[in-house]
């Protein structure tokens, strides 16, 4: 305890024995009184630390404030109280560093000391922290995680760490860094420290249950430290005054997980909270009788709905007009309820929509409230930056890491591929001009949305980093693939970035989403076509070809033919890029350019796996040709397409690539010319009696020879379709597109034209009189059945 020290008798001799020896019983004294001073001095502090403690306000209080009165019982350089977050299952402090709070978050596991006390629920009193053999005396897995020595130049050594029980509950756990005096705690610093870890986990407990009895709907995030109260006080100002849901703000702005809002509802309403979820398919019985668009606007959907139980997803049980308007649709049925977050009903309803359901009105709504959301969003992050003196200034003050731009740049994405939109334009304005994003729907682009200028680095950078381009790359065009997965079906976007005028780029992204075969027949092919198709496609061997430019639907054609002859009995195998269309049976190759894989090569592969069919995606150059030429000549049937602009044309291009015209006429069967033409909207088109001369028109745009087979004549009660407009087409009258075809069979007199190598022309001519209808002709047709008008078809077909 101390050392007692005489100096100078006052007789100027020395000490005596008798003075040795009352000296001895007088320091013998003197150390029984220090001790009892400091353990007196220890108890008044402990007692006053735990009047502190108790008299904390809040979790944060403890955090914040008391670690260091706390840290003078003990003789250590560092002290840190841990709180429990049940939903991370970690442990989290808190420090103050300026005006800034952070936050320490430690997994409760035996990746680190603190956190394998919580998970053990057993104390620890360990001289040196790197001494692996010391450590596993504890725990055999534990280690120490020596990451906040590396970050900071210091050195830990010795470690006293408690955990905090109420009970058998844990409250939290504190821990003691570095014995000043000594090379690690003594039996008084654990007697101590267990005193007062008690003494913190009943006033944790404490809090926690005032907490709970003046329990706010997102009480539970603060309680749990996962948010500090003014990050709520500033999120609800936020909400307010962008006029946006509060939860929006929470997820978005602070990063926090739905399941961690969705326990906070949860404990404030009482009811057990569902999450969205991939796995759970609602049945479409769930919702007879009911309209979808009524309940995107009232925040509820159906679970369940069988004849004896309901089960409803709402995001306030309370609302008690909304509970009895469910109960009088529910009649004489137990009904449950479960709280979720408003996106988690809207993804409900939106995974539980019909096809034509998810291009409705109803859809639009709930996509275009989300979108609203966002850029209200983005208007407030645009008022909050004060020096925008330089235009590029402005365009770096948002990242492309920021949460607002990530969602806007989702609902892009995903909203294109709700609405069968089959390209995405983002297109950056010069100067102060807004970002125009443009979708093609049918052919026709229209302005999806307009986004303010600031943003336009910030979305064209966030698609480079989901397509892994490089962002920092402005100057060159880069393409990429985005994968994404939405709902229960997995998108893949293909991008294409291309530097433009002021310093810009625009980004172009088509949609490859995985789809399945249309049958044969719902591809509206006139009857001599769909004959022969199907005739053709069911030979043993041979080739035929789809033709058209970008985007004309061979593809679709193509699996359409293959859908027909998928049968067991047939090894068919397929080199696509990318793989469009999935059917069950094929097998389907993806081409990867960057590793060499390509047609040709995935070709001579097929050839080694015992083929009946063979289909390649593309024939681009002389080599692919010529081994699809090989393969149909020894007994395989091969589909492929080409970028040509009829059938005719399709057979001199090939014998350009050096085609053999022998083997070729030998080879092939068919050759399918297509283009996809916009038909009238079915809610909105309307007949009509066309006049004399619009009638002679379509009689000379069909030729004059050739249309009276089509066995139509000019009478008053002929009757033509016309575009008028509704909102299901957006007021354009055009809804959806249909295929024109032209089949030109590889019939003897044409064969013998090939090995001739006679002209286009004349290989058109003969075609026709072997029953072939051109593209115009398939479309004029179209037009008396009212599919489509001449506008639409004069658009796509020149000859």
């Amino acid at each position: 305890m101390g050392v007692l020290e005489c100096l100078n008798h006052n007789s100027g001799d020395k000490f005596d024995t008798d003075y040795v020896r009352q000296a001895k019983e007088l320091s013998t004294t003197l150390g029984h009184a220090l001790v009892k001073l400091e353990v007196e001095e220890i108890e008044s502090k402990i007692r006053d630390t735990e009047h502190a403690i108790h008299s904390a306000g809040t979790i944060d209080e403890i955090l914040l404030e008391l670690q260091q009165p706390i840290l003078q019982l003990f003789d250590s350089g560092l002290i840190t109280i841990y709180a429990v977050d049940e939903i991370r299952n970690e442990i989290y402090s808190k420090v103050k560093s300026g005006e800034q709070i952070n936050k320490i978050r430690v997994p409760i596991s035996t990746k680190s000391i603190s956190g394998c006390v919580a998970l053990t629920k057993s104390p620890v009193n360990i001289s040196d922290v790197y001494n692996s053999e010391e450590l596993k005396r504890y725990h055999p897995e534990l280690t120490f995680d020596n990451s906040w020595d590396k970050k900071t130049g210091l050195r830990t050594k010795s470690m006293l760490v408690y955990p905090l029980l109420q009970g058998e509950s844990l409250m939290g756990v504190m821990q003691l860094v570095n014995k000043k005096r000594g090379d690690r705690f003594t039996d008084c610093d654990e007697r101590n420290a267990k005193i007062i870890s008690q003494t913190l986990a009943l006033a944790f407990f404490n809090q926690q249950k005032i907490a709970r009895q003046k329990r706010t709907k997102f009480g539970f995030l603060v309680e749990s430290g996962i948010i500090s109260q003014d990050e709520l006080n500033e999120a609800i100002g936020k909400a307010r005054k962008n006029r946006i849901d509060i939860e929006a703000v929470l997820l978005s702005d602070l990063k926090l997980k739905r399941k961690e809002l969705g326990k906070s509802l949860e404990l404030y309403y009482s009811i057990p909270y569902q999450g969205f979820s991939d796995s759970i398919v609602l049945p479409q019985s769930n919702f007879s009788g009911l309209n979808k668009n009524y309940l995107a606007k009232n925040n509820w959907v159906p679970l369940q709905n069988d004849e004896e139980n309901t089960v409803v997803l709402i995001d306030d049980p309370t609302d008690k007009d909304r509970i009895q308007n469910i109960q009088m649709i529910f009649p004489k049925k137990k009904l449950d309820l479960k709280v979720g977050l408003k996106t988690d009903i809207r993804e409900f309803l939106l995974s539980a929509m019909t096809e034509d359901e998810a291009k409705s009105e109803t859809a639009d709504e709930i996509r275009t409230e989300e979108m609203s959301s966002l850029l209200n969003a983005l208007e407030d992050e645009k008022a909050e930056i004060v020096d925008s003196s330089q235009e590029e200034d402005e365009s770096n003050a948002i990242s492309e890491t920021d949460s607002t731009i990530v969602r806007l740049v989702n609902k892009i994405l995903t909203d294109a591929y709700d609405q069968g939109i089959s390209d995405i334009h983002l297109e950056p304005g010069t100067g102060k001009k807004p970002v125009k994003v443009r979708f093609r729907k049918d052919g026709t682009c229209r302005i999806y949305q307009e986004i303010p200028h600031l943003y336009k680095q910030a979305i064209i950078s966030r698609i480079k980093i989901m397509s892994k381009l490089d962002i920092a790359e402005r100057r060159l065009p880069q393409d990429g693939k985005i994968k994404m997965k939405y709902g229960r079906k997995a998108i893949e976007y293909r991008v294409a970035t291309c530097p433009t005028v002021g310093g810009n780029e625009d980004a172009v992204l088509r949609i490859l989403a995985a789809s399945k075969p249309i049958p044969l027949d719902k591809m509206n092919f006139s009857k001599r076509n769909l004959e022969i198709i199907k005739d053709k496609s069911s030979k043993p061997y041979g080739l035929i070809l789809v033709v058209g430019p970008t985007g004309s639907g061979k593809t679709t054609t193509l699996h359409s033919c293959l859908g027909h002859i998928n049968t067991p009995e047939l090894k068919i195998w397929t080199a696509e890029d990318p793989v469009e269309i999935t059917q069950e049976g094929l097998r389907q190759v993806q081409m990867l350019n960057k590793i060499g894989l390509d047609f040709a090569r995935a070709m001579k592969s097929f050839l080694r796996g015992d083929p009946d069919v063979i289909m390649v995606g593309e024939m681009r150059d002389s080599e692919t040709c010529a081994i699809g030429l090989e393969a149909s000549l020894t007994g395989h049937l091969v589909f492929s397409t080409l970028h040509t602009n009829s059938a005719p044309e399709t057979i001199t291009r090939l014998l350009d690539m050096g085609m053999n015209p022998l083997n070729f006429a030998d080879a092939l069967l068919l050759i399918i010319a297509q283009r996809l033409v916009r038909t009238l909207c079915k809610e909105c088109k309307e007949d009509y009696h066309p006049t004399k001369k619009e009638f002679d028109t379509l009689v000379q745009e069909y030729g004059k020879e050739d249309f009276p087979k089509l066995g139509i004549e000019y009478t008053d009660e002929l009757t033509l379709k016309k575009p008028v407009g509704c909102a299901a087409c957006n007021e354009t009258g055009y809804a959806g597109r249909t295929g024109l075809h032209e089949c030109l069979d590889g019939t003897d007199d044409i064969k013998r034209m090939i090995m001739q190598k006679s002209m286009v022309e004349d290989l058109r001519k003969q075609a026709i009189k072997d029953g072939m209808t051109t593209l115009k002709q398939d479309g004029i047709y179209k037009i008396f059945k009212g599919d489509c008008d001449l506008k639409q078809v004069l658009s796509v077909c020149i000859v």
